[in-house]
């Protein structure tokens, strides 16, 4: 009688929410963007591609054991050029019609030097464009917005910076006019889902 109600009292601290292990999170009221930059004829332009999905998990006992799975419509990207955002969906570049959404599935945190994930940390992970899954990583930073308490985990910004070759993915198209590397920012608010 004594070690089941030890037991229920034992599970029944794991299950406070300051001890749970990991949380799940969505996207918050603001949302997210996913900014690209690439080169035409030498000069940078700068577009977006909205997020459709994001799901993930942050340990706050283990930050290292968070994990993140990201989805983008590639259809509604734009560049703010008409030209230049019809020729990134088209069949040479990113195949929007046949291959609608982009994938982000992390597979490592590494923290920071202070073990934290807003001082330097990366995420590693696999990148699906083009139905062409390679690895990628980036630079992760995890905070709390500002005026928010040391103890208020419930909204948190996210911010990662990458970059990947496009010809990596099978996009070469108009390489005589885009350069080969595209640079990723991804800002995001984050809330708990439970």
């Amino acid at each position: 009688m004594q070690r089941r109600t030890l037991l229920a009292g034992a599970l029944a601290a794991l299950a406070l929410p300051g001890n749970a292990r990991a949380q799940p999170y969505g996207l918050g009221p603001d949302g997210a963007t996913i900014s690209y930059t690439f080169t035409l004829g030498g000069i940078p332009v700068t577009g977006t591609v909205p997020i459709e999905r994001a799901d993930l998990s942050i340990d706050r006992r283990n930050l290292a054991a968070s994990t993140a799975d990201v989805i983008a419509d590639v259809r509604r990207a734009r560049t703010g050029m008409m030209l230049a955002t019809e020729a990134l969906k088209s069949d040479s570049v990113l195949a929007a019609a046949a291959f609608p959404l982009a994938r982000f599935r992390s597979t490592r945190v590494t923290l920071g030097a202070q073990g934290r994930m807003s001082d330097g940390a990366t995420l590693d992970g696999l990148l699906t464009l083009r139905g062409v899954t390679r690895e990628a990583r980036f630079d992760a930073h995890l905070f709390r917005p500002a005026g928010r308490a040391a103890h208020e985990h419930d909204r948190l910004n996210v911010r990662l910076n990458g970059t990947v070759n496009r010809h990596d993915f099978g996009a070469r198209g108009y390489s005589d006019l885009v350069g080969d590397s595209v640079h990723i920012e991804i800002k995001a608010q984050i809330e708990t889902t439970l």
